[in-house]
């Protein structure tokens, strides 16, 4: 069981007047690869009633998802709609998440909104939960079937904005440098995506991955895979992948006195990763601004309930984060405050 945190928000206490959200849309819709076309999204001013919703992440085990969960309460609190939320616990456990879903869809949710441990695997549950209410996938991507919209970015796109990162300071023909990549767990959904991506950018470099490192990302285990790719590639120039490996690497290279020597670049946005290009300890990461996509989430859902679900498919745009291109705005929609803990039972304030 996990605990419950029942919290109240004094952030919230007023429900800002909701804004114009600059989207991208896919022109058609679940196709990253249809191209692209700009929106001012104008979200609902209010749910018409106050439904009940259930929410599912893979796990709260990095920053990333606090921030998606800081974004769902920001608007369910301005929509006026309350949600429960259950987290799996790490990409392994896909029949946990289906279990979980199911199980919160069944206590009375008026729809489920899934961040997916698996791109097929919960096809048969979300074909199932899908004939009684609608199922919104946020963030990870998923197989379409059943979906009914889909919040997110393409993280083939992560991948590549990580990988040009290291491709712009080593163009083809310069002296070859070598990378340690770690794109996360090898099972989940996304990490496919971004390992093409990310790969594809450095074609047109010096840079060769020399070795890969696959895993969850909880903390423990990404510093232990730093701590095998260093001792196996021991002329390492660059650490890249997921946020919990870039924070781990900061650390590892630290202690084993290289900082300086190896350089890092994470391939999404969490607080460690803010300060560590603060800091100048990675140099840069790609942000899909998980606060706005956690809240345009919770907007969809209401809007798919209510029928009144007019765009199917879309998310921000992708930024670069790095020390030229410091934005409060993009940190606001990137990164829940310091202070905030994660909300798995909200009511919004009457």
């Amino acid at each position: 069981m996990h605990t419950v945190w029942l919290f109240v928000l004094a952030a919230f206490c007023t429900p800002a007047a909701a804004e114009t959200w600059r989207l991208q849309v896919p022109r058609t819709p679940f196709d990253y690869d249809s191209g692209y076309d700009g929106a001012d999204y104008r979200p609902l001013d209010k749910a018409s009633h106050a439904w009940r919703l259930c929410v599912a992440y893979p796990h709260l085990k990095d920053a990333y998802w606090l921030s998606v969960n800081y974004g769902m309460v920001a608007e369910a609190d301005r929509l006026g709609v309350s949600f429960q939320l259950v987290e799996a616990g790490g990409y392994p456990n896909l029949q946990r998440q289906i279990r979980q879903a199911e199980d919160c869809v069944a206590a009375g949710a008026d729809a489920l909104i899934l961040g997916t441990v698996s791109f097929g695997g919960l096809t048969g549950a979300v074909k199932r939960i899908s004939q009684t209410v609608p199922v919104i996938a946020a963030v990870n991507d998923i197989a379409d079937a059943g979906i009914t919209a889909k919040v997110g970015v393409s993280w083939s796109e992560m991948g590549a904005v990580a990988g040009r990162v290291i491709a712009a300071r080593h163009p083809k023909g310069t002296a070859p440098v070598k990378v340690a990549w770690f794109p996360g767990p090898e099972q989940a959904g996304w990490v496919k995506f971004v390992e093409q991506g990310f790969r594809a950018a450095l074609e047109d470099s010096s840079a060769v991955v020399a070795v890969t490192k696959y895993g969850d990302t909880g903390r423990e285990i990404q510093v232990r895979l730093v701590e095998e790719a260093l001792d196996e590639a021991r002329d390492l120039d660059y650490i890249a992948g997921s946020a919990p490996a870039a924070e781990a690497a900061v650390s590892v290279l630290r202690a084993r006195g290289m900082q300086g020597r190896v350089q890092v670049v994470s391939d999404y946005m969490t607080h460690a990763v803010y300060r560590g290009v603060i800091r100048g300890r990675i140099i840069a990461a790609p942000t899909d601004l998980p606060v706005l996509q956690g809240r345009l989430a919770i907007e969809m859902a209401v809007r798919a309930i209510e029928g009144k679900l007019h765009i199917k498919h879309a998310g921000p745009k992708i930024q670069i984060f790095d020390q030229n291109s410091l934005s409060s705005g993009v940190l606001e929609q990137s990164l829940a405050p310091a202070s905030f803990v994660p909300v798995f039972d909200f009511q919004p304030q009457q």
